[in-house]
């Protein structure tokens, strides 16, 4: 039977044109390699070489199989190359999900426009849902990695790890009578405001957080407007539906319609990085360690 090896030693020996010389590039002994030569020429049923006084040459089949084996050789070094490279997250492809208000945190855009020049041989998708779309997405395989807001109440299956905390802001619409205030406000002063808040099971961490920190601050929150994602709110403050508490990064998207307050004792808006508890691999695994890498510096 002929093997990958019997080819590599024939190419050694055809280019060296001489059986010692191509024995000590192949860091074995003489003999086992004309043996092996012997062989090859046996299950091919044709003459390789022509023995000469000082050397060997190829023959007519010879030449033929130096070319084909060159060939072969090669296609298999770039298929193993490839198979490397992918191990090592420099190729192969990483699915990525993020909530509607992770995707304005400047630390989420950095970390993707980051890692598409660290590794431009790595095909990205990106989704965005909420989080427990995103959970769904993460143990159903659709997803490797998910940067989400709130912890994830069954985390089975899955590691969360921590990237940040975000303070959060109170947006008015742009005529209200706190509209102009310069200097952070309690969050007391929103008591008594009608309140638009992001629905409870696309976000249930912020939600929670926002209503446990109003009702530390004296009052329950009157909830006069639910909104189907986190970015709609502030189209519906702007509307003059009423206040809401957003993250920092979300004042971004502001038009001018909405002013910007800050909080004097702020709730905090988390940003972690979901995947499955599986150790990650290939493009998976060089992203997680990316967006860890950004972390810590």
């Amino acid at each position: 039977m002929i093997e990958l090896r019997h080819l590599r030693y024939f190419v050694a020996v055809a280019e060296e044109g001489h059986v010692t010389r191509a024995a000590e590039r192949l860091g074995m002994q003489q003999p086992p390699l004309s043996q092996q030569i012997k062989a090859l020429e046996q299950a091919l049923g044709v003459p390789l070489l022509h023995r000469l006084p000082r050397g060997v040459r190829p023959t007519e089949s010879g030449l033929v199989l130096l070319a084909e084996a060159r060939a072969v050789l090669a296609q298999l070094d770039r298929a193993l190359e490839t198979v490397r490279r992918t191990g090592r997250g420099e190729l192969g492809r990483v699915a990525v999900g993020f909530t509607s208000s992770a995707a304005f945190h400047p630390f989420v855009s950095a970390a993707i426009r980051g890692f598409r020049e660290a590794a431009p041989g790595v095909e990205m998708a990106m989704e965005e849902g909420s989080t427990g779309e995103l959970v769904a997405a993460l143990r159903a395989e659709r997803l490797d990695a998910a940067f989400i807001r709130s912890p994830v109440g069954d985390a089975a299956g899955l590691v969360v790890e921590p990237l940040l905390d975000e303070p959060m802001v109170a947006v008015v619409p742009a005529g209200h009578p706190l509209a102009g205030e310069a200097n952070p406000i309690p969050l007391a002063a929103l008591a008594g405001q009608p309140f638009v808040l992001y629905r409870r099971p696309s976000g249930p961490g912020l939600y929670d957080s926002i209503i446990a920190a109003c009702r530390a601050a004296g009052f329950s929150p009157r909830i006069a407007q639910e909104a189907p994602r986190l970015v709609s709110t502030l189209s519906l403050v702007e509307a003059g539906l009423g206040v809401s508490i957003v993250p920092a990064s979300m004042a971004r998207l502001d038009a001018g319609g909405v002013a910007t307050l800050r909080l004097a004792a702020p709730p905090v808006a988390p940003l972690h990085l979901a995947r499955r508890d599986a150790e990650p691999l290939g493009a998976t695994r060089r992203f997680v360690e990316h967006v860890r890498g950004m972390v810590e510096a």
